[in-house]
């Protein structure tokens, strides 16, 4: 494993030959431990890579990311040296425009065309919301209580607020200087829009607007709860999942066959 790969990717289980990788982007705040119940409910084959953003967990000490782009250009080179099998991309919230900008350079850039996108929490990026971050500490912990913040557990600890604040705040700052490169290709890949019911920042007329980003098969998928709702969704949310990457990689295997016949 290179350093560019370790540095950015967390494993939870092993996977001595994966049929896929599912690149997994947390949202902002969010750390790889979000996933790391992933694999046990995925298929064995199925290999659940957690993207580790910088300023987190092992990663503390490191600044963190000037801009999305600059991280997008940073993940799709390390996911190019694990390439060799095909690649999903699962991200939620913030993780979700990461996610997009990754996959246009994995294809742009390396010729990478992932098997699937998943996007999920989140408005496309031309429809999503500028917000002003709160100035104080006690105004934005307000915020992050409001919106059921996975964090929520370590906020209400003094100890650990102190180190998982800045990563939030910073995150937060990213989530909210994004901005899309004009003119940027659509995907080539299909693509799937999640959200919870309640999530009032994503409803489903503005979830469904990322149809705009793909040539390929696209619909969104409402589950219940709210912003948050993969936590409490999971197993439901991870057999929807499933259920498209084993018909992806089924189509991956046919044309690939059809390729090789024809070469």
């Amino acid at each position: 494993m290179t350093d560019s790969v370790a540095r950015w990717f967390r494993s939870y289980r092993a996977t001595a030959a994966p049929s896929c990788r599912l690149v997994c982007f947390p949202h902002a705040g969010g750390a790889p431990t979000a996933y790391r119940d992933w694999g046990r409910s995925l298929p064995a084959d199925v290999e659940v890579l957690a993207v580790c953003y910088p300023g987190r967990q092992d990663r503390i000490g490191e600044p963190f990311a000037a801009s999305v782009h600059a991280m997008a250009d940073e993940i799709a080179g390390a996911l190019r040296q694990v390439a060799d099998v095909p690649l999903a991309l699962f991200g939620h919230s913030m993780g979700s425009v990461v996610a997009h900008e990754v996959a246009l350079r994995l294809d742009a850039e390396y010729g990478i065309q992932p098997l699937r996108i998943f996007v999920s929490g989140s408005e496309p990026p031309h429809l999503r919301v500028r917000e002003t971050q709160a100035e104080s500490d006690a105004d934005f912990l307000a915020e992050l209580r409001q919106l059921g913040h996975s964090s929520l557990t370590a906020i209400e600890d003094p100890m650990l607020l102190e180190l998982v604040l800045p990563s939030i705040r910073a995150d937060y700052r990213l989530s909210a200087e994004y901005r899309a490169v004009p003119g940027a290709p659509r995907h080539r890949a299909p693509m799937v829009a999640y959200a919870g019911a309640l999530d009032e920042g994503c409803p489903a007329e503005v979830l469904g607007a990322w149809a705009e980003y793909t040539g390929g098969a696209f619909e969104t998928r409402i589950l219940p709860g709210d912003h948050f709702y993969l936590q409490t969704q999971e197993q439901q949310l991870l057999a929807h999942v499933n259920g498209h990457l084993q018909s992806d990689l089924r189509l991956h295997r046919v044309l690939g066959a059809a390729r090789r016949r024809t070469a």
